[in-house]
């Protein structure tokens, strides 16, 4: 069965954000295929519905302190540079254009909706948007099941979604491999941007949880011994 596009966001959602160059006026497949051997967390390529290479994504090391993530174009160019801001109760990351963090190249800011929270809620704030009283984009759904949605700030439409339904011929899309469709005239190369924020938060989580859980068993060890 084919995937049925969600309907497309109004034109004061559309402005290319990135660049023209990233948005089309028809929807655009793309598929997040995770480098399973790569010894950096958050690394992985982007490619078309032809399998064609759009976009590669570095990530940090294991041992990084600062967690950071680089969205190069096919060549290794940098297009972005995201990066987690430390000792923000919100799970706060910034986007910066090509490898810069200075603040004059801040594209936006994404956070968490709330500290608490077992779906995926995720509040990107351009970066006019100083303020932050109501956000530019919202993204909600489950990371887990790569079902995520991306709306057009406090409205019901849609921008983008997350689904793990093959529309790729030669593809098997699976753990590691899930689609994004992109809806016209929308810039993908920024939503490909806050699927890596959410992959970002979603390691942060799961680094967190797992320290918990070490830290909980050498307690019981100490007791028991």
């Amino acid at each position: 069965m084919a995937y049925a596009y969600p309907p497309a966001a109004p034109a004061s959602s559309t402005a290319p954000i990135i660049g023209p160059q990233f948005c089309a006026p028809h929807p655009v497949d793309v598929a997040i295929i995770r480098e399973v051997k790569t010894i950096k967390h958050g690394s992985f390529v982007v490619t078309d519905i032809n399998g064609d290479i759009l976009f590669k994504v570095k990530g940090a090391g294991f041992l990084s302190m600062h967690d950071h993530r680089v969205l190069m174009d096919a060549t290794g160019i940098p297009i972005l540079t995201l990066k987690q801001k430390i000792m923000t109760a919100h799970d706060r990351w910034q986007v910066f254009r090509g490898d810069s963090t200075e603040s004059s190249d801040l594209i936006c800011t994404a956070k968490r909706s709330s500290m608490f929270q077992f779906k995926t809620k995720l509040d990107v704030f351009l970066a006019n948007n100083t303020k932050e009283e109501v956000c530019d984009f919202k993204v909600k759904g489950s990371w887990s099941e790569k079902s995520c949605v991306i709306y057009a700030g406090e409205s019901s439409n849609i921008v983008a979604q997350m689904h793990t339904k093959n529309t790729f011929k030669s593809m098997l899309i699976g753990k590691d491999k899930f689609m994004v469709t992109v809806n016209p005239n929308i810039d993908y190369a920024f939503i490909v941007a806050l699927i890596v924020v959410l992959d970002g938060i979603n390691a942060v989580a799961k680094q967190g949880a797992a320290g918990a859980s070490a830290g909980s068993s050498a307690a019981v060890a100490a007791v028991v011994v």
